[in-house]
């Protein structure tokens, strides 16, 4: 859940600044007012559950979970520095989000992308130190970023194609250009990194073990994502000139698939993140 509210938040709020234009940015916004909330509470409290379940999986068990001094304990360790911290800009981009001001998205925006680089300092791609280490966390930074524009712009891509006829035309085709020509970007980063990624945590791409049987199902779920993306852009893209309304209903099932692909590729980082790479 703290994966995907914070990368849905990401992506959208992305989107919202970094693509899209007035007037579309503010019917955007208020269009995903209610999302957004929900995803930033969501982002907010999973990150201080995620705490609270740390101190209890590094003390005793489930009675720990609730007792204030494993908390400090647990901040006290490397993770509990970096993760306080994430908690800290989680709460704040929730008020932010509440205050529902347009001037402050490109506040929030920096705020969530401060939260994905901090997602890089704890777990798997914490492991190794001095320089090694340091490529190690800027490659998984570069990697949740790219896969934040990915996969969180897509929700608010389905709503653009509803707006594609009528007053919202010109903007529409304007924004969902702009979101091709960086999903180029951000789908290169995603396979480059994940590839550096499989490298660096097992030694070698490849791995018969639980951990690399998963990454192997998470691989192959991003194949059929980028697949799915190919045919959106260079098969029924360039066909909505000429088969405008068929070819629009056939993106947005098609994007539909791709969204529900990237939530199971959620879902398996989720579980495998907290086995053992060996």
């Amino acid at each position: 859940m703290h994966f995907a509210a914070l990368i849905a938040l990401a992506g959208g709020v992305f989107f919202a600044v970094w693509l899209a234009r007035e007037p579309l940015r503010s019917e955007l916004a208020n269009r995903f007012c209610r999302p957004l909330r929900l995803c930033a509470a969501l982002n907010a409290l999973t990150a201080l559950l995620l705490l609270m379940v740390q101190g209890g999986m590094m003390a005793g068990g489930w009675p720990d979970v609730w007792r204030p001094q494993v908390w400090l304990a647990v901040i006290g360790t490397q993770f509990g520095n970096v993760w306080l911290w994430q908690i800290v800009l989680a709460w704040v981009s929730l008020i932010l989000v509440w205050l529902r001001s347009r001037h402050q998205l490109a506040v929030l925006l920096i705020l969530l992308g401060a939260q994905l680089v901090m997602q890089a300092s704890v777990g798997h791609s914490a492991m190794h130190y001095g320089v090694m280490g340091a490529i190690q966390r800027a490659n998984q930074a570069v990697h949740l970023i790219c896969g934040s524009i990915w996969l969180g712009g897509l929700l608010p891509f389905l709503y653009c194609l509803r707006l594609i006829h009528g007053r919202w035309r010109q903007p529409v085709i304007k924004t969902l250009l702009r979101f091709s020509r960086y999903g180029h970007f951000a789908v290169a980063g995603v396979l480059l990194t994940g590839i550096n990624n499989a490298w660096l945590i097992q030694g070698r791409l490849i791995s018969a073990s639980p951990w690399g049987r998963a990454l192997l199902l998470k691989c192959a779920l991003v194949a059929l994502m980028v697949a799915i993306a190919l045919v959106n852009r260079y098969v029924l893209v360039p066909r909505m000139s000429s088969d405008g309304e068929r070819a629009q209903r056939f993106l947005i099932r098609m994007t539909q698939a791709e969204t529900i692909l990237g939530a199971l590729v959620l879902a398996t980082v989720s579980l495998f993140a907290t086995w053992e790479p060996f």
